[in-house]
């Protein structure tokens, strides 16, 4: 089983001594092997820590991205909520206008009401009077007739009737008095 806490570094591969044996292995090929291995880890370790760093930067991103859908839901959330905010405002103030529309046109009505009434008063009173203006032609139309008729039984004659002194029949002083 390996360690979890031991760390090789191409610096240990490449500073490890192998101890000398009789018939040990091939010392130039040791050390061949020992830099192909060192010159590995050091690759390997240069990509982890690309990787890494992409690794980071792709944390970075997805933090960067939770947080701005954070913000568009909590946008989305206050924009739901003062778009139901409005249309509650703009249905009281609907019913607000409404109120005042129906109030308005009722006191419309009503004023053109009372103003039918007033004229229909008018025509009644105007309607009166001409009847009594009617009323007192015909009385004065019919006394005139009257004195017609009364002076015309009252004169005797056309040359010997009755004169006042201007020389005009009497009955005609009569009417120019009245």
């Amino acid at each position: 089983m390996i360690d979890e806490t031991f760390h090789l570094t191409p610096l240990d591969v490449r500073r490890y001594e192998f101890g000398k044996a009789m018939r040990g292995y091939d010392p130039e090929r040791v050390n061949q092997f020992r830099e192909q291995v060192a010159e590995e880890l050091e690759r390997l370790s240069r990509l982890n820590q690309e990787l890494d760093a992409k690794a980071k930067g792709f944390h970075e991103q997805l933090r960067a991205f939770r947080e701005r859908d954070k913000a568009i839901n909590e946008a989305l959330i206050s924009a739901q909520q003062l778009r139901g905010e409005i249309r509650e405002q703009a249905e009281k103030e609907a019913q607000l206008i409404l109120r005042e529309a129906r109030a308005d046109g009722e006191k419309i009505v009503e004023d053109a009401r009372s103003e039918i009434r007033r004229l229909q008063d008018q025509i009644v009173s105007l309607d009166r009077s001409r009847r009594a203006y009617l009323a007192q032609v015909r009385l004065l139309i019919e006394r005139q007739l009257s004195e017609i008729t009364v002076a015309e039984q009252a004169a005797p004659s056309t040359d010997g009737g009755v004169r006042d002194g201007a020389g005009s029949p009497s009955w005609m002083g009569s009417l120019v008095k009245e």
